[in-house]
C-alpha cells in the first residue's frame, strides 16, 4: 500500500476480533516507529506492552472506576460494560515521556512521542491491525498510575489499544484544507 493510501484509509478501530497479537510484533512496530524528528534527539519515550493478567487488571480498574458513585443494577451494569470494553483489547500500549522542565522542549518531546504514535497506527494498519489512542478521567488515577508503572517525572501520553479489528468505521468527513492554507509570495 502507497503511503497517501495508507494515510487516507488507517481508521482508529475500537472492537477487536478475539485474536491474539504477538508482544514481538508490537516491540517491532514500535521500533520503527520510533524514527520520528525529535529535536536534540532526547528520545523522552517510554513503552509498557500489556497482556493477559495485568490487562485483567485493568479491565477490573476501568469497570470500578465507571461504576463508582452508583448503585445495585446500575453499578452491575456499568462495570460489566466497562470491564467488556476493555477487556475485548487483545494488547495495550502505554505511551510515556520524560517530562523536561522546559516549556519548549516538553512540547517538542510531546509532539515526536505523539508521532511515534501516528507511525504505530499506520504500521498497524499496514500489517492488518486497528488500533486507538485513549486518555481521559481513569488514566489520571493514582490506582492506573501505578497499575501501569508510570514513573516520577514522566508524563502519560496515551493508552494504545491495539489488535486485528472486528469493525472498521467509515470515514469521517474532513474540513477543506484549502479554507486553512495560505500562501505568502
Amino acid at each position: 500500500m502507497d503511503i497517501e493510501t495508507l494515510i487516507k484509509e488507517r481508521r482508529s478501530v475500537s472492537l477487536f476480533e478475539d485474536k491474539p497479537v504477538s508482544t514481538e510484533l508490537v516491540k517491532e512496530m514500535l521500533k520503527t516507529s520510533a524514527w520520528v524528528p525529535n529535536h536534540k534527539m532526547t528520545q523522552p519515550w517510554r513503552f509498557t506492552i500489556i497482556t493477559g493478567e495485568t490487562k485483567d487488571q485493568l479491565a477490573n480498574l476501568a469497570g470500578d472506576f465507571m461504576s463508582r458513585g452508583k448503585t445495585g443494577e446500575d453499578k452491575d451494569r456499568a462495570f460489566n460494560k466497562a470491564y467488556g470494553t476493555f477487556s475485548q483489547v487483545p494488547v495495550y500500549v502505554m505511551v510515556y515521556m520524560d517530562e523536561s522542565h522546559e516549556l519548549k522542549r516538553r512540547q517538542e518531546d510531546y509532539a515526536s512521542t505523539s508521532l511515534i504514535i501516528h507511525n504505530l497506527s499506520l504500521i498497524g494498519w499496514e500489517k492488518g491491525l486497528g488500533m486507538i489512542w485513549k486518555t481521559g478521567p481513569l488514566t489520571d488515577t493514582e490506582a492506573f498510575r501505578e497499575l501501569i508503572e508510570i514513573k516520577p517525572g514522566e508524563k502519560f501520553v496515551g493508552m494504545i489499544q491495539l489488535g486485528y479489528a472486528k469493525k472498521v468505521p467509515r470515514a469521517m468527513p474532513r474540513i477543506d484544507l484549502d479554507t486553512r492554507i495560505t500562501e505568502l509570495n
